[in-house]
């Protein structure tokens, strides 16, 4: 292999294999089953408290008839992108349905999630415009700020505060837009949507939300953050992914006419990206179907969240201002939170650990999500397992 420069800085990349060494390496876990609240992982079961698949869709046997009956219809793939050869009529179709769902003109889809807000975000405003974004928003979304040329700011963490005292230093005469996430995906607590939007109003600010964690879980029958505080019509764009609660892989992102319009025929994330597949786009149609005919299924959720929650605190882990079915369980430590990720998976519970840089140091976490199709005998082993471990770890006395 050639010995260049650029190798010989790869080479020298070894944190990965470090933590390997250690036994305590939590990433690319290959699981040999679907998304349920069992999985197998290397030939044994595992209880599933990592997954985003808030409403337990993804084995659903409508969604899985209609993915298939899609590719008898259209095939595997639409073969270009939805500017010249890769829109099909399901793709319009899917479009109406989630305009309709968050209760805007239109929508537009795209092919992942990150591939939304980085097609939106860089195609909205200019240089001499302004993107305004909460310190703990997603990945995607400061991707699309960095390719947007704008001046980007970033106010502290929810705090409606730090937001006005930004803003109000911005001129009049340019373009403001404020993104903030829903629900936010580590922490699992909710934008204070209100307060930002009337801040927002109050300096002639756009607000732009992202609400991949936030639909399908908040808001009547599952509308989103929106819906939640009930703000249709303040709130100009938006963004959802089909990869938690829908069942499958994709974004979109929903506002006027005119928006969509012009992200049509300007988002380069868009115009040169293959088109979302027709099983994928069955899917999430069928998936809205289920939305409306079980709503018992946001119940159950809603009843599994509070009941983790509950006994999760009561046997004394830190789950912060969590609002929703992410609950962060605070470790605090990056070490320890790789040990404790490692333990439940010898123990047989599988989450997630999040560590620095996806959050400060002092702010690691285990990341436990819940799922509609979890039951109160999976909760009460993956937390007495929880307990376990932290008391041997010192995280709990």
């Amino acid at each position: 292999m050639k010995n260049s420069l650029l190798q010989k800085k790869m080479a020298a990349y070894t944190a990965p294999q470090e933590v390997m060494k250690a036994g305590l390496y939590p990433y690319f876990k290959t699981i040999e089953s679907g998304q349920d609240p069992e999985v197998v992982y290397m030939g044994k079961r595992m209880l599933m408290f990592g997954s985003n698949s808030y409403l337990g869709l993804t084995s659903h046997p409508r969604i899985k008839q209609a993915a298939i009956k899609a590719i008898e219809k259209y095939g595997t793939g639409c073969a270009g992108s939805r500017f010249l050869n890769g829109t099909i009529d399901l793709h319009l179709e899917l479009e109406r349905r989630l305009a309709d769902f968050v209760h805007m003109e239109d929508a537009l889809v795209f092919a992942t999630g990150f591939l939304t807000n980085q097609g939106v975000i860089s195609s909205l405003t200019g240089r001499h415009d302004y993107l305004i974004i909460d310190d703990s928003d997603h990945a995607s979304i400061i991707e699309g700020t960095r390719l947007s040329f704008s001046k980007v700011l970033k106010y502290k963490h929810n705090n409606t505060e730090s937001l006005e005292d930004v803003l109000s230093d911005l001129p009049n005469d340019k373009i403001k837009v404020v993104i903030t996430d829903g629900v936010f995906s580590m922490e699992g607590d909710i934008a204070p949507l209100p307060k930002i939007v009337e801040i927002a109003n109050k300096y002639g600010a756009t607000v732009m939300v992202d609400d991949a964690h936030g639909l399908g879980v908040l808001g009547k029958n599952g509308c989103g953050t929106v819906n939640h505080f009930g703000l249709e019509g303040e709130v100009e764009l938006i963004m959802g992914t089909f990869s938690k609660s829908l069942a499958t892989v994709g974004g979109f992102i929903a506002g006027s006419k005119e928006l969509i319009n012009y992200i049509k025929h300007n988002s380069r994330a868009l115009i040169f990206t293959a088109s979302l597949t027709p099983a994928s786009v069955a899917s999430v149609i069928e998936a809205l179907n289920i939305i409306r005919d079980e709503p018992q299924r946001i119940d159950k959720l809603w009843e599994n969240t509070n009941y983790a929650k509950k006994v999760l605190s009561e046997a004394g882990f830190d789950t912060g201002h969590s609002q929703t079915p992410v609950i962060p369980l605070y470790i605090r430590d990056d070490q320890k939170t790789f040990i404790f990720t490692q333990m439940l998976a010898d123990d047989g519970v599988f989450v997630n650990p999040v560590i620095s840089p996806a959050v400060k140091p002092e702010d690691s976490l285990i990341r436990f999500s819940l799922m509609a199709t979890h039951e109160k005998h999976h909760i009460d082993e993956a937390v007495e397992k929880c307990v376990i471990a932290a008391k041997k770890l010192g995280i709990l006395k």
